[in-house]
């Protein structure tokens, strides 16, 4: 009788590769924590990750662990927004939002202030980051279904999420420029907003 055959046993490292690559599909935002005084207070490996592509978009360097002036200037924002919004409470549905980096692979950024009742000083500045990329089909779903979008609406905003300019995505649709304007200008009307980056942080918000 012959022996029945089985698939031989996944060797540990194809394993780890395997795991490694569902870990980069699903690769959550990175968080930034910081001081008042903006001193590092906690990071992990994937804001530092996002923030060397970020660096490398502005200044063609990856110039890993240095804080990208974008970020920086959007703590500092947070950090004159919290002389107004003093309790926990004033930031629980509020967030000041940023898309930065290379247009093909923006990140988008989201701060709140973590407000201490004692003193200023003793508050809190936390980051979000997270590549535009990786939420794309998700977020222009849920977009089409909030601001009641046209199949057309969203692959202009799909196209917006990529950083395509207005004749780049009239070509990939094969319209005019003046449609696409027309397109963004009726989608600006629904999110409520006035620019393209209006558009985008609407689309993206959480």
């Amino acid at each position: 009788m012959r022996a029945k055959k089985t698939a031989p046993a996944p060797s540990e490292s194809s394993t780890d590769y395997h795991l490694e690559s569902i870990a980069e599909k699903r690769a959550g935002p990175g968080i930034l924590l910081l001081s008042s005084s903006m001193q590092l207070m906690y990071r992990d490996r994937r804001t530092w990750e996002l923030c060397a592509q970020i660096n490398k978009a502005q200044n063609g360097k990856a110039a890993n662990g240095v804080l990208p002036p974008a970020v920086a200037e959007l703590c500092s924002e947070i950090m004159k927004t919290l002389q107004v919004r003093t309790d926990a409470k004033d930031w629980e549905h509020f967030r000041v939002k940023r898309i930065i980096g290379d247009p093909k692979r923006p990140v988008l950024l989201r701060g709140v202030g973590l407000p201490d009742k004692t003193s200023i000083q003793q508050s809190r500045i936390l980051i979000t980051m997270e590549e535009v990329g990786r939420r794309q089909e998700a977020v222009t779903e849920q977009a089409k279904e909030m601001f009641h979008l046209t199949d057309r609406e969203v692959a202009v905003v799909q196209n917006l999420l990529k950083g395509w300019t207005n004749k780049e995505i009239a070509n990939e649709l094969g319209v005019t420029e003046q449609t696409v304007k027309e397109h963004i200008k009726h989608i600006m009307e629904k999110t409520k907003t006035t620019t393209r980056t209006g558009i985008l942080v609407q689309v993206l918000r959480l």
